[in-house]
């Protein structure tokens, strides 16, 4: 038997024997169900080219900005671990890199989901991870990705997935999703996601060239912020016809004070003409932000916000390697006061869904579950980015739960753009829900049969209910 921990049937349950017993017995409820992944960024494009990965570095290494920030900390150079497409020394050198410093990954939610890749997903041990085997594991994986039954489509059987949300720029046609739509021979539900930043960041790079294609393309002829409101209505239409369900807004601040037209025109105006101020392009954002909500109401769409990051914090990084690589870092939000206009307008409508993601784990208690334990429309977006670790997870249980119940979660959300990883992370939730809810019935503050049913809610029922699928 393999004493690795990747492989004890009670990783992550309560130390507490008697604890323990009871979270086995309620993880059993849900260690098969499938999954139900709401928001992340893979490429659909993979599952209509069902092509093979091309390498083990292409596949765990390159495109996991978990993994690569933490080499870097240790001045690993980006280039080398074939970031942003840069080749550097080849795969097998980031590879070896990667092997040599693995030590790094200690206590590391990116090291706990890799190692339940290695022993669930490709069948390797993880103990082999170290620089003595980083050729030969090489080697091994390479083997297992050429196998047949490795490609996407083969995989999401696997990984019994059974909705996948990809997060999708306003102006893509969608060509992808409407080809596994089509396909009878594949079962997952893989669903657009609109995600407008780049339309609303006047302080992004590329802001003017971006509103003018979007209101050439989508505004029905109007012009200025007529035509912009009614290029993304256009566009949210186009999305909800090739299966959409939600939106994704990764704002800067909570801010939704909204705008007259009169005054937002003039801050598109400054903002094309690249003249508008952090602060203007702060407001005419937040006057977004409002205004999806007030057209979420009107076509159904979900609207999750994603705030509270100063994303691409590395100029260097940003230019050598481009955007969403690792170098986010977050700030603390005032949530009730940015969103007081949001919330009094459309807070109330038990069919406006609102999900509220932060970074700023001390909001969850504080700001975020009082909202959501009271307005209908609004619900807690699970754990994200840096907090979606283990400790985190279990902090934000406790810290939620008190005001909010179990009925006003999100469901797990795994944010991820390395596909492998998926399952492990999904386990990882499933994991400790079972050990937070058997420590009330330990408690005797709930029946064990009343934990059985809400963990079975917590892990099916309430993203299906939340991102309304």
């Amino acid at each position: 038997m393999n004493t690795h921990p990747a492989y004890n049937p009670d990783r992550l349950f309560p130390a507490d024997p008697g604890t323990r017993d009871i979270a086995r017995r309620l993880y059993l409820y849900v260690e098969d169900m499938p999954i139900v992944s709401p928001h992340g960024h893979l490429d659909p494009q993979m599952f209509v080219d069902n092509t093979a990965f091309p390498n083990p570095t292409k596949l765990l290494i390159s495109p996991d900005h978990y993994l690569t920030r933490v080499l870097h900390s240790a001045g690993i150079e980006m280039e080398e671990l074939q970031v942003g497409g840069h080749e550097g020394k080849g795969p097998r050198h980031a590879w070896r890199l990667f092997c040599e410093n693995w030590d790094l990954y200690a206590g590391t939610a990116t090291g706990y989901w890799v190692e339940q890749e290695f022993a669930h997903v490709f069948g390797i041990d993880p103990s082999r991870i170290c620089s003595e085997q980083a050729d030969s594991l090489y080697d091994d994986l390479s083997e297992v990705l050429a196998q047949p039954d490795f490609r996407p489509r083969e995989l999401a059987d696997t990984f019994k997935l059974d909705v996948l949300a990809t997060t999708d720029d306003p102006l893509d046609d969608l060509e992808a999703h409407a080809t596994l739509r089509a396909d009878a021979s594949f079962t997952p539900r893989v669903l657009p996601t609109f995600r407008p930043d780049a339309y609303t960041k006047m302080y992004n790079p590329g802001f003017k060239g971006n509103v003018e294609k979007l209101i050439d393309t989508a505004g029905d002829g109007k012009t200025g912020y007529e035509g912009y409101l009614q290029a993304m209505r256009n566009r949210r239409q186009y999305f909800i016809d090739h299966g959409a369900v939600s939106t994704d807004h990764g704002i800067h601040n909570c801010q939704t004070q909204p705008l007259s037209a009169a005054e937002a025109q003039e801050l598109l105006d400054k903002g094309m003409r690249g003249e508008a101020t952090f602060e203007e392009a702060l407001a005419f954002e937040g006057n977004m932000t409002y205004r999806f909500a007030e057209m979420s109401q009107d076509d159904g769409l979900v609207m999750t916000i994603h705030p509270g990051v100063y994303r691409n914090s590395s100029p260097s990084a940003l230019k050598k390697f481009g955007p969403d690589t690792g170098h986010d870092v977050p700030f603390a939000l005032d949530y009730i006061n940015g969103l007081q206009p949001l919330l009094a307008d459309f807070g109330e409508n038990p069919d406006f869904h609102f999900v509220m993601f932060t970074m700023d784990e001390t909001a969850f208690s504080r700001e975020i579950a009082p909202i959501a334990g009271y307005y209908p429309a609004a619900y807690v977006g699970a754990p994200w980015w840096f907090i979606d670790e283990i400790d985190a997870m279990k902090r934000f249980r406790a810290a939620t739960t008190g005001t909010t119940g179990f009925s006003r979660y999100s469901g797990f959300i795994d944010d991820t753009r390395a596909y492998c990883s998926i399952p492990a992370r999904h386990d990882t939730s499933r994991r400790v829900e079972a050990g937070y809810l058997a420590r009330l019935v330990a408690e005797h503050r709930l029946t064990e049969d009343g934990a059985a049913d809400i963990i079975v809610d917590l892990i099916d029922n309430s993203p299906r209910r939340v991102f309304k699928l």
